[in-house]
């Protein structure tokens, strides 16, 4: 028979009873934690599930579950196990959502600035004090490092100073963002523990920072100093650049080198700085999806501090930056509330930047910034500029046959738009690109997460632009003949402004199909009124560019539009010039003519 406890979980589970329900939010934290492990490990998965749902709709304090976790270590590796060998997706579901609250309390007991800074003043008492304060100094990371060197600041801490130095170290590589953010400080005497708490820790991400001071300090000692801590991480490094530095550790970051990982079970990451106003470190929270980016964009910027001709980091920067705004969230506040977004920032940088985020992003095979780069581009980059070299590669050519399909229409559109003169190999793809994103779009557009049926529209219009931007240039390279059936299916198109700019293109095609299929859409009696116009309008030009290509039982159709009197006066116009540029012979301009006369 089910005991009271085991009833009250199975009520709350199917919601049946509000009585069930609400003696089962009234059960302690302890009590369900330990049932649920309980349950969980007979293997009883629906009164498991019932007691991992209570916990999370209780709304835990993350460091008391903690606290529980900590109690019993063995109950911690059974909800592991749940995760990782349960057949119940919603047990194991439940489960994670269990151990984020942990992970959650293990991140705000080691954060929390009081423990932190009694932990500090721990370090000068017994030896034993010294050991445990050492650990939780060290299991808090990054966040101790604040409070480490407050102290090391503060005079009336003087007798400190020893324990707090031989300490700093040992912190290890979780202490080097912070540290290497408060090198701007003024005060020597820190600066240069911290320089030499940098080399004991021996990782390379500080080697840049260090051969900034050796670059920038004016203190000879400083120097000094810092070429030591960089013989003991790297003595290749000595005489390397601080910019060369920079930009190789901003690619550590920009391809999520694991070795500079945000602190571990966090919710958010760090991203740290001076602040001279107050002298001491500032952290900004920052989602860690884009950690590795901005930390990238701060990287190129120090390396053009040190060096505004490195021009290698203002591409990696404009890759970072476009790669961080692909993430959809907010920049962080430290860009401040009138930061420009990449793509200002992009088409100022000019085309050789451009092209070093292009020829970076294709090689990662990166949408997001591939698809930045190249409208930079297509704003303002010329012939020229757009098919630029990187090395042996012309990114924007590469980008032809980029996955991403808008990537590859922009590419084609910028360098239809370019108005190339040159011939290159890949102008047949320019074409076939410009034609398919013509063809996207209308009543039969798809849509998916990152194709809307908007999207195909605006690719759609922008390619039939440049189109028409191609023709009436009578650019010698991109020859539009080969998207002539795209252009004919365009005049059919349930968009009129694709069908007005399909027919405008069409006109500078000599060829009789073109010019037949303008006619068409202007006899179309189904077609707006305004199309039709457009349409003889094109039809027109085609005749003065080419020559009459239509067979007499089209000419028929419209001389019979034209000396009807009951055509619109509008559209009867519109035929007549039509007509007139046909150029036709003189016996069937006097059959309209003597049509209209009076006997």
């Amino acid at each position: 028979m089910l005991n009271g406890r085991i009833v009250a979980v199975l009520l709350f589970l199917v919601g049946c009873s509000t009585a069930g329900a609400a003696s089962a939010q009234q059960r302690t934290l302890a009590d369900n934690w330990n049932d649920y492990l309980h349950y969980a490990k007979i293997g009883n998965l629906d009164l498991a599930k019932g007691y991992a749902q209570a916990i999370l709709q209780s709304d835990p304090d993350p460091v008391a579950l903690l606290e529980l976790v900590q109690a019993n270590p063995t109950g911690y590796e059974l909800a592991m196990r749940v995760v990782n060998t349960a057949s119940d997706t919603d047990l194991v579901a439940l489960t994670k959502k269990l151990l984020g609250v942990i992970d959650l309390g293990r991140f705000m007991r080691r954060s929390d600035p009081q423990v932190i800074v009694e932990e500090v003043r721990r370090l000068s008492g017994t030896v034993r004090a010294r050991m445990n304060a050492t650990t939780r100094l060290k299991n808090a990371g990054e966040y101790a490092i604040p409070f480490m060197l407050d102290a090391l600041a503060d005079p009336a801490r003087r007798a400190e100073m020893d324990v707090i130095i031989e300490t700093l170290p040992q912190i290890g590589r979780p202490a080097i963002r912070p540290l290497v953010a408060a090198l701007q400080t003024q005060n020597s005497t820190v600066k240069a523990e911290i320089i030499r708490a940098l080399g004991k820790i021996g990782y390379p991400q500080s080697l840049a920072y260090l051969r900034y001071v050796v670059e920038n300090d004016p203190s000879a000692e400083l120097r000094d100093l810092a070429t030591q801590s960089i013989r003991l991480i790297d003595p290749r490094a000595v005489n390397t650049p601080a910019a060369s530095l920079f930009f190789n550790l901003g690619e550590r970051y920009y391809h999520h080198d694991e070795s500079l990982a945000p602190q571990e079970g966090a919710p958010i990451a760090n991203v740290w700085f001076w602040d001279e106003g107050t002298s001491r470190l500032e952290r900004v929270e920052v989602a860690p999806v884009y950690f590795y980016e901005l930390m990238s964009m701060r990287c190129c910027e120090w390396s053009l501090k040190a060096d505004a001709q490195f021009g290698l980091s203002i591409g990696l920067w404009l890759a970072a930056f476009f790669k961080a705004e692909s993430t959809g969230l907010p920049m962080p506040e430290y860009f401040g509330p009138n930061h420009a977004g990449a793509l200002v920032y992009a088409t100022t940088a000019g085309p050789e930047y451009l092209h070093q985020a292009l020829a970076r992003a294709i090689s990662d095979r990166n949408a997001a910034v591939a698809l930045g780069a190249v409208e930079a581009l297509a704003t303002n980059a010329g012939e020229r500029s757009l098919l630029y070299a990187v090395g042996p590669v012309q990114p924007v050519l590469q980008a032809l046959v980029f996955p991403d399909r808008a990537v590859r229409y922009s590419a084609a559109i910028a360098i239809a738009n370019a108005g190339p003169r040159q011939g290159f190999n890949e102008s047949g793809l320019v074409v076939r690109n410009l034609a398919e994103a013509l063809a996207q779009g209308g009543t039969a557009a798809e849509s998916s997460a990152d194709w809307t049926p908007e999207l195909a529209d605006r690719y759609a219009l922008r390619a039939a632009q440049a189109m028409l931007k191609v023709a009436v240039s009578r650019n010698p390279v991109i020859d539009l003949l080969q998207a002539q059936s795209a252009l004919i299916a365009a005049t059919h198109d349930n968009r009129e402004q694709i069908q007005v700019l399909a027919g405008q293109i069409l006109a500078y095609l000599n060829s009789p199909n073109a010019q037949r299929a303008i006619a068409e859409a202007a006899l179309d009696g189904s077609a707006s009124m305004d199309v039709r116009i457009a349409a003889f309008g094109s039809l027109a030009n085609s005749a003065k560019m080419n020559g009459n290509l239509l067979p007499d039982a089209t000419v028929a159709r419209i001389y019979a539009l034209t000396s009807s009197d009951q055509t619109e006066p509008d559209l009867r116009a519109a035929a007549a010039a039509a007509y007139g540029a046909l150029n036709l012979p003189s016996q069937m301009v006097k059959t309209l003519i003597l049509d209209q006369a009076k006997s």
